[in-house]
């Protein structure tokens, strides 16, 4: 498989087509994560970005590749939640119809937001795999446009822009955590950092249970994965067993895939949370809880993207309390 499916000249091509429509997002320095790691640690906040993802970068450059025709036909996507939310943001700043199927497994609050945004909403099965299926039958029975949510070059160069921003505001990046799921943020942004700085690594965090892209790498193919519950319930869903683009970039372009538990997720929405004072949601976390975890071998300095507000906040108080909790029942220090 060519390795130009995504080149940096489509990224920067890109950047032109969702300026003034997307958030440019901040970089500041952790002082807390930099101190415990001992190299400058710095957090992008895409959580900010205006649906509460990194996903409207991608979203936004896709449909200004579609034709005047094609966005007359309506879109349709299937989703974990943070691609639909940016997909009917994005179509209806357009006047575009927008279709989003979901398992029954995405979060209430996420499929709330996206029905808010004036989108149709299609809960099918209990997988990302059978909320694709029907959005397959959409685009075969009533003529909808796939706007798939990482295996697309649009939605990758999209995404990609993130990396730009990073080595912007810290040329002497050496290595950037990215979430890692369906790969569609990790080999974007995979391709801008190794365009413009060379000897940074790009390391991609996700969960133990149901990490479809591990599995596939692991095998040297696409591969089907049980989907469950996690807290990072946006890196869930396979990566098509078809995939074009995604699984060939990753496989490439990361230099290394970690792994976390629950805990070490809860881990990184806490400290989000009481020392960076942001509510970020489990995808979002993974970069931090694997620095907590100690899973890190880097040198700095380090960029860790959050990727996502979009958590329900019942379960982020309950995760919250859960770690005041732990902390009071530890021995005070002597």
């Amino acid at each position: 498989m060519a390795m130009n499916l995504v080149t940096i000249a489509d990224i920067e091509k890109a950047r032109e087509a969702i300026a003034g429509k997307v958030a440019r997002t901040p970089m500041v320095q952790s002082v807390m994560l930099s101190d415990r790691i001992g190299v400058p640690v710095w957090l992008k906040l895409e959580h900010r970005q205006n649906t509460g993802s990194f996903k409207l970068r991608g979203a936004t450059n896709a449909l200004s590749q579609l034709s005047q025709a094609e966005k007359q036909r309506g879109v349709v996507a299937a989703s974990t939640g943070n691609h639909g939310r940016a997909l009917a943001y994005a179509a209806q700043s357009e006047g575009i119809r927008a279709v989003i199927c979901m398992s029954r497994l995405v979060p209430k609050n996420k499929v709330d937001e996206i029905s808010r945004l004036g989108a149709e909403i299609r809960i099918i099965g209990k997988s990302q795999d059978d909320a694709q299926d029907e959005a397959e039958r959409l685009v075969r029975d009533d003529g909808l446009i796939m706007v798939p949510p990482f295996d697309n070059a649009h939605i990758i160069a999209g995404q990609g822009t993130l990396g730009l921003e990073i080595v912007e505001d810290l040329p002497d990046v050496r290595a950037v955590l990215v979430p890692l799921s369906g790969g569609g943020l990790a080999s974007g942004i995979a391709r801008a950092v190794k365009a413009k700085q060379a000897n940074a690594k790009v390391i991609g965090v996700s969960m133990q249970i149901g990490a479809a892209m591990h599995a596939s790498l692991a095998a040297g193919r696409p591969v089907l994965v049980e989907e469950t519950e996690s807290l990072a319930d946006s890196l869930g869903g396979g990566i098509g067993l078809d995939n074009q683009f995604t699984f060939w970039m990753v496989r490439e372009l990361l230099d290394e895939v970690i792994l976390l538990t629950e805990q070490e997720i809860a881990d990184g929405i806490a400290h989000a949370y009481r020392y960076e004072r942001e509510v970020i949601e489990g995808a979002a976390a993974v970069g931090i809880g694997a620095l907590l975890a100690g899973k890190v071998q880097a040198e700095g300095p380090i960029a860790i993207i959050l990727s996502g507000r979009n958590i329900d906040m019942d379960q982020h108080k309950r995760i919250i309390s859960a770690d005041k909790a732990a902390e009071s029942t530890e021995p005070c220090p002597a």
